[in-house]
């Protein structure tokens, strides 16, 4: 005991005089010892590493051959030279597929714009007011998320056939509108879920209505949602096959539906070098808005 009293005397004495003992701490040892041991793991190549190099290397190879052979001379399999032909026919002699390509994207443009609408009132909807519906429109809203696209086609073929409604542009744009709705609905929900409601029931305290409320607070803190369910909508109506081959009709052919006319008779180069625009066109666009709605998450 006295040893111990005389120990911890000199311990005070020490650290009154601003002296630290010269014993080295246990913890200390061992926590140096485990991150040692971590920095020595690091040098080396983790398996996660190579895995995510795969996975790159596979998702983006088919891309570097759709730009090589984009730049082929000739319609081979083999690559024979670097040209530019396909390009000129592309933007000079290429007609039918740019009206495909227009078709497609003005039916995108629109129905994102319907559907982001329709997506964010609901969601607003289901997200502030409780009625005693509410539970089936959230369930039902995701059904033609997990439907099979096929279903959702000839339903909505079965739909036009029994209201009379001629296949077309229109039919094409209902449709996208349709299946593009619950995308929106999902991702607007949960961004509302995240902001904190005593920002509402202020706006509320400080007099302000119902909707000035939602078109200057809940709309403003949604727009990260909205933005990302609007890109959301416009990619799914570009890429969609299934659905709009029931319900297109004469003269509202789309880009995948060209496509897939013309892949019957051989794939043409001109399509490749179509893809190769699109992409840099798509990250060209996509890369600002990802920085856009980054500040406007951060405010």
């Amino acid at each position: 005991m006295k040893i111990r009293a005389r120990a911890r005397i000199r311990a005070i004495r020490a650290a009154l005089r601003g002296i630290r003992p010269t014993t080295p701490r246990i913890g200390a040892q061992k926590a140096g010892s485990i991150w040692g041991r971590r920095a020595k793991r690091r040098k080396g190549i983790a398996f996660s590493d190579i895995v995510f190099a795969c996975v790159i290397v596979f998702l983006f190879a088919p891309l570097v051959v759709l730009l090589a052979y984009s730049f082929n001379a000739s319609k081979g399999g083999s690559f024979t030279g670097f040209s530019l032909i396909w390009y000129e026919k592309l933007f000079l002699d290429s007609g039918d597929l740019w009206r495909a390509f227009g078709n497609s994207v003005a039916i995108a443009l629109t129905a994102a714009l319907a559907a982001t609408v329709l997506g964010t009132l609901a969601a607003v909807g289901t997200s502030r007011y409780g009625f005693w519906y509410r539970g089936y429109v959230k369930t039902m809203s995701f059904i033609p998320m997990i439907l099979p696209e096929i279903i959702v086609g000839v339903s909505l073929l079965v739909f036009f056939a029994g209201v009379g409604l001629k296949l077309g542009l229109v039919t094409v744009w209902i449709a996208h509108t349709t299946f593009n709705i619950p995308f929106v609905y999902l991702l607007v929900s949960a961004r509302l879920d995240e902001f904190d409601p005593s920002v509402v029931e202020a706006a509320h305290d400080l007099g302000a209505s119902e909707v000035q409320t939602l078109l200057k607070v809940i709309l403003p803190m949604s727009m990260p949602g909205i933005a990302s369910g609007f890109l959301t909508a416009v990619t799914l109506s570009l890429e969609d096959f299934v659905i709009t081959f029931f319900v297109s009709g004469p003269g509202s052919t789309t880009l995948p539906l060209f496509i897939y006319s013309a892949i019957r008779f051989g794939v043409s180069p001109v399509i490749n070098a179509l893809s190769v625009v699109m992409v840099a066109g798509t990250v060209l666009l996509v890369y600002p808005l990802r920085n856009f709605l980054k500040a406007f998450a951060a405010r």
